[in-house]
């Protein structure tokens, strides 16, 4: 029965949100209500969503010093020379835009954290974008591939549950996985050219004339604010917060809020100026987080009525003997969709270890199993999920509608799946 409500409960919100005929934060609420109600769970509801939206605070503050701070570094335009820069490169073709797109957030991946990689890639490209005319879906979809590969990096997360969980190196997961990811990423660049042709086609290359415009403006802001103090102090501090990040010197909330303090009260000493840019992002980071806390009252309910574990139960059980060979393939094919229905956590700590011991039955190494959950759920995919709270913050940057973003995202990531998956068998990093 529970296992039932929980599909249902999430074909529910699925459908509401990807119809528009609801909001994601009013579908969140009223999704995660109704169907407490109708588990009869009225008497625990409340304390479940409690639950659910103490999960995600430490992400919602995150997400609040973060907007803030790269907003502030924005406004003063410590992006406008990387942007010239890119510019520069691009020289008006939007085909070049997007494989820098990939390119850029590959590189700013390697840090590991993917709201990260959002924020930094979306404040230096989403200008380009805009000058240029260009689909911003593109943008989020580009980011979310590139980004999501890089994912399954030791640091990224993703592995460092599957190896938990599982029990097993992180070694012995990651090492086979690099020739897979290579694939993944060549995939990324080629659907970055595709979707730049198409944009090349629909919007032309910028001339000459029309392209110095754009690109003086770049430039006469880079002459104003390059050559400052101020710029090379947000630089170095922006530089120095980006390390102390990858080191994990200090929870990455306190690191945000410590630095957007010190940026706040040397850009703006006035504390009317410094209210007044706090101000100017509100907008930003009220309605991410507003959608933050709306998914924690969602995944509270769906944990804590027991909807995911019997779901778990049911996935496990439907699996006849004779695919019981196949069971890496499987995993690694179903990871990414399982990501619209379980949350990373859940996923890897929850779903992971029992599927490792069904296919372990069928004699295959458990270790196999990890791979396989690495080629699709909360890697190339987890952009797409409503259940990780940085698919917000990459739509809330961008500008998009989630559920547009969803169905322009969706074959791609799949795709991406696909690729890595058939490139793992041919690589005997899983068995076929």
């Amino acid at each position: 029965m529970l296992s039932i409500l929980g599909f249902a409960m999430i074909a529910t919100f699925l459908l509401l949100v990807l119809t528009k005929r609801l909001s994601v934060v009013v579908a969140f609420v009223f999704v995660a209500v109704a169907f407490a109600l109708i588990g009869g769970f009225s008497a625990e509801m409340g304390q479940m969503m409690m639950d659910g939206i103490i999960k995600v605070t430490p992400t919602a503050v995150m997400i609040v010093f973060a907007i803030l701070y790269f907003g502030l570094m924005i406004d003063v335009g410590l992006f406008d020379p990387l942007i010239a820069k890119i510019l520069g490169f691009v020289k008006g073709d939007p085909l070049k835009l997007v494989l820098a797109t990939a390119i850029i957030t590959m590189l700013v991946g390697l840090d590991g954290d993917g709201s990260s990689t959002f924020m930094i890639t979306i404040s230096a490209l989403l200008p380009l974008y805009k000058r240029l005319g260009m689909n911003r879906l593109i943008l989020a979809c580009v980011v979310s591939l590139a980004a999501g590969v890089m994912n399954i990096i030791p640091w990224g997360g993703p592995l460092v549950r599957a190896a938990a969980s599982l029990h097993v190196e992180v070694y012995d997961l990651f090492i086979p996985l690099i020739p897979v990811m290579i694939v993944g990423l060549l995939w990324t660049l080629l659907v970055a050219y595709i979707l730049g042709k198409k944009e090349r086609a629909r919007l032309g290359v910028i001339q000459p004339e029309a392209f110095m415009a754009l690109t003086e403006q770049a430039a006469t802001a880079e002459v104003q604010r390059g050559t400052s103090k101020l710029f090379w102090f947000n630089l170095i501090l922006t530089l120095v917060l980006m390390t102390m990040l990858v080191m994990e010197v200090l929870p990455i909330q306190i690191l945000f809020a410590v630095a957007f303090a010190i940026a706040l009260f040397v850009n703006f000493p006035n504390p009317q100026k410094q209210q007044d840019m706090i101000l100017s992002h509100a907008n930003n980071f009220v309605m991410i987080c507003t959608l933050v806390f709306a998914a924690g009252i969602f995944t509270g309910i769906f944990s804590g009525t027991g909807m995911m574990d019997a779901m778990a139960g049911t996935l496990v059980s439907i699996i006849p003997d004779w695919l019981g060979s196949h069971m890496a393939v499987i995993v690694a094919l179903t990871s990414l969709p399982l990501g619209f229905v379980f949350s990373p956590d859940a996923y890897y700590f929850g779903i992971l270890p029992i599927l490792a011991e069904t296919a372990a039955n069928f004699g295959i190494d458990p270790v196999e199993i990890g791979r396989a959950a690495l080629l699709g759920h909360s890697t190339a995919g987890y952009p797409l999920s409503p259940l990780v709270p940085a698919t917000f913050i990459l739509i809330g940057l961008v500008g998009v509608d989630f559920g547009d973003h969803q169905k322009f995202l969706f074959k791609w990531a799949y795709g991406t799946t696909i690729c890595m998956t058939i490139a793992a068998v041919l690589f005997g990093v899983i068995t076929l």
